[in-house]
């Protein structure tokens, strides 16, 4: 499985979550098999300095992600994972380590829009 999370520090397993996953200036892409990491490699978001609806969660897709991590993000992009078929998780923080072991302990599941992607969205703003 294949595991995407964005970071703001390109540090390995103890890069930083960022907080919202579009505007982070990493992704780190960690290999798992079961519960063990088997690779971490941390890739430039080429979309840090803005981008377009969709154009993150369709770059994390050609990265062949299965899940992503974040602390927090659009219900926009959430969409865009899901038509894609990878799983979401909002919530994560700290580093990566951290962030992996709740969501491989089962304590990180789940994404559900960040409080600014709804007020943005329910006035009809894209953010």
């Amino acid at each position: 499985m294949r595991i995407a999370i964005s970071i703001g520090t390109n540090d390995g397993l103890d890069s930083v979550v960022a907080h919202h996953f579009g505007r982070c200036p990493f992704f780190a892409l960690v290999d798992v098999e079961e519960t063990d990491v088997k690779a971490v490699e941390v890739i430039d978001n080429p979309y840090y300095s803005g981008h377009q609806p969709g154009q993150v969660p369709g770059f994390i897709q050609t990265q062949n992600a299965n899940v992503m991590l974040s602390g927090e993000m659009g219900g926009r992009a959430i969409d865009f994972f899901q038509q894609y078929g990878i799983e979401t998780a909002t919530g994560a923080n700290g580093t990566v380590r951290t962030a992996l072991e709740s969501y491989l302990g089962g304590e990180l599941s789940g994404a559900a829009p960040c409080k600014e992607s709804v007020e943005h969205h329910e006035h009809g703003h894209d953010h």
